[in-house]
């Protein structure tokens, strides 16, 4: 019987490697348009881990490096994004923000927002009104768009 050298055995193959990479990438994406889609829902970790077919701390460790920031900073994000919508609007109070875009506590919405736009919603929703008005809603999005909804630079694979 023959036997394949130890330090072949430990090395993949580099083709077998990127596939799953794209693989993972693939998942990566689906996870993001789901939270896309259904930030208004009681989405977790966990839940989009399984969707996904990974562990939560696998999915979180590899969001992060695709994305910049794990996946429930992610849904954070657009759910203060849509809120930032829905107070321009201003047809609804801050609580009601609050619940349509599936935040379950007012204060972590509050405590949230203020730490991604800067001001407290009430705040904002009185500041928009004025500085938004005749905006386009397109443009008026990207212009008060949260600072940390960005990819992650490209980085080299680091050689050990």
């Amino acid at each position: 019987m023959t036997s394949i050298p130890a330090p072949l055995q430990q090395q993949p193959d580099p083709q077998l490697r990127d596939q799953q990479r794209l693989h993972d990438l693939a998942r990566l994406r689906r996870v993001r348009d789901r939270i896309d889609r259904e930030y208004a829902q009681p989405l977790d970790v966990e839940a989009l881990a399984r969707g996904a077919h990974m562990s939560a701390g696998h999915l979180s460790r590899e969001f992060r490096l695709a994305y910049g920031e794990p996946p429930y900073s992610y849904l954070m994000t657009r759910r203060i994004e849509r809120a930032m919508a829905l107070l321009r609007l201003g047809d609804l109070s801050v609580t009601e923000v609050c619940f349509a875009v599936g935040c379950l506590s007012l204060g972590t919405f509050s405590s949230r927002f203020t730490e991604l736009v800067g001001v407290p919603p009430s705040v904002y929703r009185r500041q928009a009104a004025s500085a938004t008005a005749g905006m386009p809603s397109c443009v008026a999005k990207q212009v008060t768009r949260p600072v940390r909804n960005r990819e992650a630079p490209a980085t080299e694979p680091q050689l050990a």
